[in-house]
């Protein structure tokens, strides 16, 4: 059950960080309604993971599923490059993400 918290912990960074850049481009009021609102389940998710994983793993899975949702986010949404060399760093980091999964 916490790694499924993990994710959605994750996630809900992914979406915060998107509407971290539509505030940062538009000033709009509801943008940071949604990037506060975001950034605190992903808060309140993260937190209730590590009740029962590692602090380290924990921080650095939902880092890595932020990391990587954000940047994949950006190529789709805000046409950013898709360059054969950030693909494979995207593909270094998630490896190492689900590696700590598989070890933990």
């Amino acid at each position: 059950m916490a790694w499924i918290v993990l994710i959605f912990a994750g996630l809900f960074e992914m979406i915060g960080i998107t509407f971290l850049n539509a505030f940062v481009n538009t000033q709009r009021k509801l943008a940071l309604l949604g990037l506060i609102g975001s950034f605190t389940l992903s808060f309140i998710a993260l937190s209730m993971a590590m009740d029962q994983l590692p602090m380290s793993t924990a921080y650095a899975v939902w880092t890595g599923i932020g990391a990587v949702g954000g940047t994949v986010l950006g190529m789709i949404l805000y046409k950013e490059s898709k360059d054969i060399k950030r693909i494979a760093c995207i593909a270094v980091i998630l490896g190492s993400t689900i590696g700590l999964k598989l070890l933990s």
